[in-house]
């Protein structure tokens, strides 16, 4: 089959925002007197949106009853206004992917659990002039894996269910192109491990950019390499 249309999680899939996330849960639950939660426990919570990690994390951390939940979501969502891009980095070899995806005429979109107002700006700013469609959480909405705006993007990109790959590195992104009913691929350098997208039934696993490509493109893996393994190859 011919993919023509790729649409992205983005935290853990395109960029590692493990530290910012991190960072936004652990000064909240300070506020509170809480102990603070690991990278560990942090890819554990995160992919259903910020309510449902708060929710998480102040229950492991000893607030059963969620006292705190309603005043943490707007500790959190002020923190992390703040430290949204601390310690962020795109994955290496995303961006080329990216760029060679459109110079061979494939449609890419970006969907995220993280708010709309943030998500457009994050991927803006590692992803320059990228993506010309990104769509994060709504207020009053379902979110990942409900497919309501899914079918939303879909429908302004133009996108066919037969030809559209759903890629993330979650069970939640899995579930959400299966909603969906797209094809589905999981990378194994986000937040989750190749077990929990394998259980999730995952139509394909890719560990680089460059398989991605391969599988997308339908042609054998291109390798890229640092340029200081450039020189080395060709001493």
């Amino acid at each position: 089959y011919m993919v023509r249309c790729c649409i992205f999680d983005l935290d853990g899939t395109l960029v590692n925002s493990i530290y910012a996330i991190q960072k936004s849960v652990n000064q909240t639950l300070e506020s509170f007197g809480l102990e603070p939660i690991s990278v560990e426990d942090t890819k554990r919570y995160v992919g259903d949106g910020y309510k449902k990690l708060m929710e998480r994390a102040l229950k492991a951390q000893g607030d059963e009853n969620l006292r705190f939940y309603e005043e943490s979501l707007v500790k959190y969502s002020t923190f992390f206004k703040d430290c949204c891009l601390y310690r962020v980095e795109p994955y290496e070899g995303i961006r080329q992917l990216l760029e060679f995806l459109k110079s061979h005429g494939v449609k890419i979109a970006v969907l995220s659990n993280k708010a709309d107002e943030m998500a457009g700006p994050v991927v803006e700013h590692y992803y320059p002039g990228v993506f010309p469609l990104v769509q994060g959480a709504l207020s009053g909405v379902p979110t990942k894996p409900d497919p309501t705006l899914l079918y939303k993007l879909m429908e302004r990109m133009g996108a066919k269910p037969e030809q559209t790959l759903f890629v993330g590195d979650s069970n939640v992104d899995i579930r959400t192109g299966k909603n969906g009913k797209l094809d589905t691929c999981g990378v194994l350098w986000g937040f989750r491990s190749r077990s929990e997208l394998e259980q999730e039934g995952a139509h394909h696993l890719v560990e680089r950019p460059g398989q991605l490509l391969s599988l997308v493109l339908g042609r054998p893996e291109t390798q890229t390499l640092a340029p200081h393994e450039v020189a080395k190859a060709a001493q």
